[in-house]
């Protein structure tokens, strides 16, 4: 890694337990929104910032001379992937006294199937890591069929909480379709992308999905009327 790579990775951290420090802030006047749904936001900030920490300190990626595995990456998203999906399904049931556990627990090890499939694939010679990757977007399919179809109709139950969740459902989707996009096209994949652009789509990418997200979220819950 470059210097320049290596700042993007310090600044990474410093914005995310920035982030997390202001969500902690937020929940101290939560407004009708539940703590949990705070903590689960500030989780997912501080782990993703703690992770790629250790990238900027040389300790979160292994050197192979076709390539560099930035293990650190999954490790992130083991953990705070399953978190937004968590985070996701939460609101839907924002309203719902008995939260559906089946469901909730469907997505989450959905998700991690989905990253551990991930790192499968970029440990993986050029033989294999298609099979991998497409499991991964397969799994990806189906938390996306969740998110639109058994989650969307909970929410649909109340005509405020629809829009907001339609709203952040659709922010999430966009970013989870571009996440194997830049995989695929990036030094795990063909290799079309590689060095500080690799970097710099694994560094934007977080911070809007985790971040944008979680503001959007939380601002967007704390409108509504609670019963």
């Amino acid at each position: 890694m470059n210097s320049f790579e290596i700042f993007l990775y310090y600044f990474y951290f410093v914005v995310m337990i920035s982030a997390a420090i202001y969500f902690f802030i937020l929940s101290r006047k939560p407004k009708g929104v539940p703590l949990y749904e705070y903590v689960v936001a500030m989780m997912i900030t501080a782990w993703s910032g703690v992770a790629y920490l250790s990238i900027a300190l040389g300790q979160g990626f292994i050197e192979r001379p076709e390539k560099t595995i930035y293990f650190a990456r999954y490790l992130d998203w083991v953990v705070s992937t399953p978190l937004l999906v968590l985070s996701l399904a939460l609101t839907a049931m924002f309203y719902e006294t008995k939260k559906n556990k089946v469901l909730i627990a469907s997505i989450m090890a959905t998700d991690v199937f989905m990253i551990l499939t991930g790192l499968i694939a970029d440990f993986s010679p050029d033989s294999l890591k298609y099979i991998w990757y497409s499991l991964g977007v397969i799994a990806l399919f189906i938390i996306l069929l969740i998110t639109w179809i058994p989650l969307k109709r909970i929410a649909d139950r109340h005509e405020q909480l629809s829009k907001h969740y339609k709203r952040v459902a659709l922010y999430l989707t966009i970013f989870w379709l571009l996440y194997p996009t830049a995989w695929i096209l990036g030094a795990s994949g063909i290799g079309m992308t590689q060095g500080i652009i690799d970097t710099l789509a694994f560094v934007i990418l977080p911070i809007f999905s985790k971040i944008g997200f979680g503001l959007l979220d939380l601002h967007g819950l704390r409108k509504l009327k609670t019963n």
